[in-house]
């Protein structure tokens, strides 16, 4: 093959991932880890039951629903059914090849006397072809069609865990936007309440028109907040009802959001659990099809030897028995002259496998990111929640404060106004700080493949 051989060590955390050398242009280089298909590689399944962690029963539930209804999924499973017809078909093409014919035939034969007469007769024959493949052109292609159907496995299990994904942080959107709509009505009974206030202070001559028009203008601002968030509530929901293969419909609830459990993360979890993400096994698997079709493209330029045979019998009134006969040959076919076609499929093979070898390299370098980016969300949204409920605490006390001076006459309405404001701001961001921590975890969950195991994680340490 073309190229130098290189090895590229990826690492996280201080762990590699071993490769071995596979054959790359000079401007870039691919390691490949050997030995996926093991006890913790991509056949292992995905770990059907990480979305248990979060302890909230309808969450199940829906992710259950979109791995049985998702029309993706069902469609990626059609696209290995069609892999696997094209991987048992080059298969075939190592075997012999076997027909038959019976065909008929009617004619005049003349007698030593002169009489015509009509005979009639039949001559089945059997055939044989075979193709002794002395440089591996079809065989190469048979194990190029089977890591093509490995791929393509592993592309149905990238949609499942996608799917998977999008389902359990779709619910948690679902319940952070449940959570929103709470505090809108909460706080649009406050203003209601400030609204009534501020009305009778007017009414009397306490205080002047500002106020009252002041009060007017936060109800409404607030009161607009409850349909918009209706509103994102019935698109989230349909958008889940899609996921699960449904027409729009409700979604049943669980937990709050605020009593969704958060999984324990591991200290120092290993890299090689990142051999369970199917986009890793799919991408190795494609560079392997694109290069063993290489070598195939480049046997096709080799002299071929074909074998063929024939056998059968002559039947016919006009014989007193039958007539065996057989023929056997063989065929050497080598390409002369072409036109540069064979070197044109051969250089557009080669082209196709540097494509592959490029592809894996990202998606290795891709796996390694969304991690790290998965952990340091988890990490960092959850110091922001901890910051934002203790500032939502303390907008609590001053807006109880405001409200106090307010009523009492020590202060302008100004100040519980600006109090209602930060505390509605505070528990805004802080709903959304907890929903982005929680789907900080799915997202970590997606990187690693599906999840971890407390054994996976010692097994791999040792």
């Amino acid at each position: 093959m073309r190229g130098v051989a290189l090895l590229i060590p990826l690492a996280v955390a201080g762990c590699t991932l071993p490769g071995k050398r596979v054959a790359a242009p000079d401007s870039a280089a691919v390691a490949p880890p050997p030995a996926w298909r093991t006890a913790t590689g991509a056949t292992a399944p995905i770990a059907v039951d990480w979305w248990q962690g979060f302890g909230d029963p309808q969450l199940t539930a829906l992710v259950e629903r979109a791995l049985a209804n998702n029309v993706d999924i069902q469609a990626a499973a059609a696209r290995v059914e069609e892999a696997r017809a094209a991987e048992a078909l080059s298969r075939a093409q190592l075997l012999p090849q076997i027909g038959g014919t019976v065909p008929e035939t009617q004619g005049q034969t003349l007698s030593p006397f002169g009489t015509p007469s009509r005979a009639i007769g039949a001559q089945p024959t059997l055939s044989l072809s075979y193709d002794l493949d002395l440089f591996g052109r079809l065989r190469l292609a048979s194990r190029a069609a089977r890591a093509q159907l490995l791929a393509t496995q592993a592309a149905q299990d990238s949609v499942r865990l996608a799917t998977a994904a999008a389902a359990a942080s779709g619910y948690v959107t679902l319940r952070a936007l449940d959570q929103r709509l709470a505090i809108a009505r909460d706080t649009l009974t406050a203003r209601a309440n400030a609204l009534r206030i501020a009305r009778r202070r007017f009414e009397t001559g306490y205080t002047s028109r500002l106020e009252y028009r002041q009060a007017q203008a936060e109800y409404a601002a607030t009161q607009q907040l409850v349909p918009a968030a209706e509103l994102a509530i019935t698109r989230q929901e349909d958008a889940l009802s899609l996921l699960t293969g449904d027409a729009p419909r409700a979604i049943a609830r669980g937990r709050p959001l605020a009593r969704i459990a958060r999984p324990a993360i591991p200290d120092g979890l290993p890299a090689d659990l990142l051999r369970r993400r199917p986009d890793l096994y799919q991408a190795e698997q494609t560079l392997v099809a694109s290069d063993l079709s290489l070598d195939s493209q480049r046997a096709a330029m080799l002299p071929n030897l074909s074998l063929t045979g024939s056998a059968g019998v002559v039947l016919s009134t006009a014989l007193a028995n039958p007539v065996g006969i057989f023929t056997i040959g063989a065929s050497i076919l080598s390409p002369l002259f072409d036109g540069g076609r064979l070197r044109a499929q051969e250089r557009a093979a080669t082209a196709r496998r540097d494509q592959a070898a490029f592809a894996y390299r990202r998606t290795a370098l891709t796996a390694f990111r969304e991690v790290d980016d998965a952990l340091a969300g988890v990490r960092r949204t959850g110091e922001q929640a901890d910051a934002l409920d203790a500032q939502a605490a303390a907008a609590r006390g001053a807006l109880e404060n405001a409200s106090n001076r307010y009523r009492a006459g020590y202060s302008a309405y100004i100040e519980q106004l600006d109090a209602q404001r930060n505390l509605l701001t505070a528990e805004l961001s802080l709903v959304q700080a907890e929903a982005d921590r929680l789907t900080s975890y799915v997202a970590l969950y997606q990187a690693m493949g599906g999840g971890w195991s407390p054994a996976e994680v010692s097994a791999m340490r040792r």
